[in-house]
């Protein structure tokens, strides 16, 4: 990530988005993603002869659908492709790493059944420190938190690799990959600073290791 250090002054003020329910795009963060469909084929080939960004939102559930589909929730997080292949069978695999938070200005019209819209980044520049920032609570007491967590959900982990993470990637990783809800994944997104980010994280790790309504055991790689 060092190598792609990027200026706000460099950025795309449009750009295609992938609405996405569950998935969680954090800046710093890494998301692999298979792509299938027809429609973000298309916007992945352009987004590779265009600075190869494109934005992760989510839609809002709570809002009523649109001219362009379902709405959106107003924050994503516009990322950088950082790797790349194709499988034989013509889907992309590839992995997008979060540079910085943008909230829609406007939704643009729609280029190859694909949705674009202009971001506004001036809120979100300081995403773009990629210097560690403390995450203003105990490591040992979020992975208490964790632990408890998934063990109640059945869910496997490989410590070895949580316990490398420095702590702003923890926090990062922890809340891409947990399977929270949509609701939770959007609050998450939209917490300020990596700090409001751990408090988040250590209430809803919490507050999962309580629930009751529990699907079956999944594993974590």
């Amino acid at each position: 990530m060092a190598a792609f250090h990027h200026r706000a002054e460099d950025l795309p003020a449009e750009f295609p988005v992938f609405p996405l329910p569950g998935a969680l795009l954090l800046p710093k963060g890494k998301l692999p993603l298979n792509i299938f469909e027809p429609r973000y084929k298309a916007m992945l080939e352009d987004a590779l002869g265009a600075g190869r960004m494109f934005g992760m939102i989510q839609p809002d559930p709570m809002q009523p659908d649109g001219p362009n589909g379902p709405s959106l929730f107003r924050i994503g997080c516009l990322g950088r492709l950082s790797a790349f292949s194709e499988t034989d069978d013509g889907r992309y695999q590839i992995t997008l790493t979060g540079v910085i938070r943008f909230s829609i200005a406007e939704e643009l019209p729609g280029r190859r059944g694909y949705r674009r819209v202009r971001g506004d980044l001036a809120c979100f520049l300081a995403d773009l420190d990629l210097a560690a920032q403390p995450i203003g609570l105990e490591r040992e007491t979020l992975l208490a938190a964790l632990r408890s967590y998934f063990a109640h959900r059945g869910v496997e982990a490989n410590w070895d690799a949580i316990k490398r993470l420095t702590d702003d990637n923890l926090v990062i990783t922890l809340a891409m990959v947990c399977p929270f809800e949509p609701v939770e994944k959007q609050a998450l997104l939209q917490a300020p600073t990596i700090a409001d980010q751990a408090d988040m994280l250590l209430t809803l790790l919490r507050m999962g290791a309580v629930d009751q309504d529990i699907p079956g055991g999944r594993a974590l790689s």
